[in-house]
């Protein structure tokens, strides 16, 4: 009724800025408006116009959503069923290589061929919920081009189908509802559909892999994670980038933008694995000391070859050029001028250039995979600008794929917008967090605790009642002590004191510690729970539950955030001029507040700034 009077894309558009935490383009309303339309009109014509159909389907876990769900039972069996479609508006449209597709409008940007597209959307959504998978035969994806000719996108059928992924196109309406009707009874109760529906919409949905639990299977085995649209196009610009350089002797440098959570994490495991499967050289690279040994540890458990991937950014001063087929180059805005420290030998520091230029001239295909508002530390310097003069500067081509919305915190994009607010990273002012996400965004949690012991007690209480990890990590405003003897053993130190609550930090680096996990590991050792994390050994990592405390190097008076620097006991960040100090701070506090999947509290040191945090997570 809605569609066949015009007004179904206005009354998306509305639901859209409800459910779907954001407003909704001009583009994509128009999008609306011309295409279902005539995919429903389709469905009645088929004999379907009792199923149900969800429109702009939130995948869970993720901010991808798609187009519809067609919810009925199976003519034969009986059992729901349930059809993904993705729906688009092209005439034309080339496949370029492999999953990438090339369209006239859009420009040189590839994007992932539909069918290929839907069938990740139900590979992910039956990976994500139990039910599905132990019954993925009542998932398939179509994915019907209404607009375009057989011949108009003759290359696109080069692709082989499989029942998560099927392409129809306009001159083959009458193949796609036949396969519509051979998948969804017609003859069924409109009631039957409905129950159907309200099944599919209350599954349970578990998180999305963690990734540490899964890089071992991932570089050793097979790969395990399901990328997505922009995820996938990043993986394929890669491989294709490989098998062209010996070949073609060209060099491409790929650049991977994302926030936190993004999957930057996950592209680079994926790739590791594929192209170590392959025969390729290939290294991972960090200049994270906590999240490279983590991997090598994880990755590497039962095969210690595999220990020798995960490397560091400072490791390639003295490499042979293009020694390598591939260096991913994961948390790249962590790339500094320099690779030389008091540690570099004199021969080798006289050589020495800039840390970019190195790790450019290490592979024939460097890949960078980074967020620029995640830069911690002066001297940091890994950015898309530094990159892509870098890559001018030798003659290279350029590859930049940017990852929408985020896959941690419940994927849910209005957390990601609460935290840059929150912190004046956008321009827009600080909002209620109840507010911006209209109290519906149920796959995350926010809120507040009045003290230290209540903040601890909401994380052991999530972890037990909801299942999951959780951790508590601070800015870093209290020292950080070596651990101390006693006559049991060495013990750290309980540095973090607010009242009469103390707490040690993780453990220091090279500094082990009975019953506790060395730095490297706080995040991923069960054993890290009982002491407070910092920036450095929580970046890069993700836990279910997250718990915040502001300390006083942070704070809000009249409206505005104060960094003040006499308050950190960062000697590196202390060093930063005025500017970049607040921004060290703002970056630091963001990271940390963006490690949980499931949940976040917070808890702020300082009386006006806690009060901030507490009308804040309302």
């Amino acid at each position: 009724m809605e569609a066949k009077a015009d007004r179904l894309h206005d009354l998306l558009a509305e639901q859209a800025a409800y459910k779907l935490e954001s407003r909704v383009g001009t583009s994509e309303i128009a999008s609306w408006r011309k295409s279902l339309p005539t995919f429903l009109t389709d469905l009645v014509e088929a004999g379907l116009g009792h199923i149900e159909v969800l429109l702009e389907h939130k995948l869970p876990h993720s901010p991808k959503r798609v187009d519809a769900v067609l919810c009925g039972t199976h003519p034969r069996t009986g059992e729901p069923s349930f059809v993904l479609v993705e729906l688009k508006q092209w005439s034309k449209a080339e496949l370029q290589v492999g999953e990438l597709v090339r369209i006239a409008a859009y420009g040189d940007e590839p994007v992932l061929h539909p069918a290929e597209q839907v069938r990740r959307y139900c590979q992910y959504l039956v990976d994500s919920t139990p039910a599905l998978a132990a019954q993925p035969y009542v998932v398939r994806g179509l994915a019907y081009l209404h607009n375009a000719s057989t011949e108009g996108v003759a290359s696109l059928k080069q692709y082989t189908p499989d029942e998560y992924g099927q392409l129809y196109t306009l001159d083959e309406r009458s193949a796609f509802l036949d396969r519509l009707r051979a998948l969804l009874d017609p003859e069924a109760d409109q009631a039957v559909a409905r129950s159907a529906a309200d099944d599919f919409l209350g599954f349970h949905h578990a998180p999305s892999k963690p990734l540490l639990n899964l890089a071992a299977s991932e570089v050793r085995e097979r790969e395990q994670f399901v990328l997505l649209d922009e995820q996938q196009v990043a993986y394929e610009l890669v491989t294709q980038a490989v098998e062209r350089a010996r070949a073609a002797n060209t060099r491409t440098v790929v650049t991977v933008l994302g926030g936190p959570g993004s999957g930057k994490s996950v592209i680079a495991l994926s790739l590791l694995g594929e192209l170590a499967r392959r025969g390729r050289t290939v290294h991972h690279a960090t200049g994270s000391s906590a999240f490279t040994n983590t991997m090598r540890k994880i990755a590497g458990r039962r095969n210690k070859r595999v220990q020798s991937l995960f490397k560091y950014f400072n490791n390639y001063t003295a490499t042979e050029p293009r020694g390598l087929d591939v260096l991913i180059c994961d948390e790249a805005h962590r790339i500094r001028e320099t690779s030389v420290n008091r540690y570099t030998s004199r021969a080798v520091r006289e050589r020495a250039g800039r840390q970019i230029d190195e790790l450019i001239d290490a592979a024939w295909v460097p890949v960078f995979l980074l967020d620029e508002n995640q830069i911690v530390r002066p001297g940091e310097m890994g950015s898309l600008d530094e990159i892509t003069a870098a890559t001018q500067a030798k003659g290279c081509a350029l590859e930049v794929v940017r990852l929408d919305g985020q896959f941690r915190c419940g994927g849910s994009a209005a957390f990601d917008t609460w935290v840059a607010r929150l912190l004046g990273l956008d321009p827009q002012p600080p909002i209620e967090w109840g507010t911006l996400a209209n109290a519906v965004d149920d796959d995350f949690t926010v809120t507040s605790a009045p003290s230290p012991d209540a903040l601890e007690s909401w994380l052991l209480t999530k972890a037990a009642e909801e299942g999951g990890t959780a951790r508590v990590a601070a800015g870093f405003c209290w020292r950080w002590s070596d651990p101390v003897a006693t006559d049991t053993g060495k013990q750290l130190v309980s540095d973090v004191v607010i009242g009469d609550w103390k707490r040690p930090w993780n453990a220091k680096p090279d500094k082990r510690v009975p019953d506790a996990p060395e730095s490297y590991y706080w995040a991923s050792d069960e054993r890290g729970f009982g002491q407070v994390g910092c920036i450095y050994t929580a970046q890069g990592f993700e836990y279910d539950w997250a718990g915040v405390i502001f300390g006083p190097d942070l704070v809000r008076r009249d409206g505005e955030w104060v960094p003040r620097r006499d308050y950190s006991h960062d000697g590196a960040v202390k060093k930063a001029d005025d500017l970049h100090f607040g921004a060290l701070i703002r970056n630091t506090y963001k990271v940390l507040l963006t490690r949980g999947m499931q949940g976040v509290c917070v808890y702020s040191t300082d009386t006006e700034t806690q009060e901030f945090l507490e009308r804040m997570t309302r």
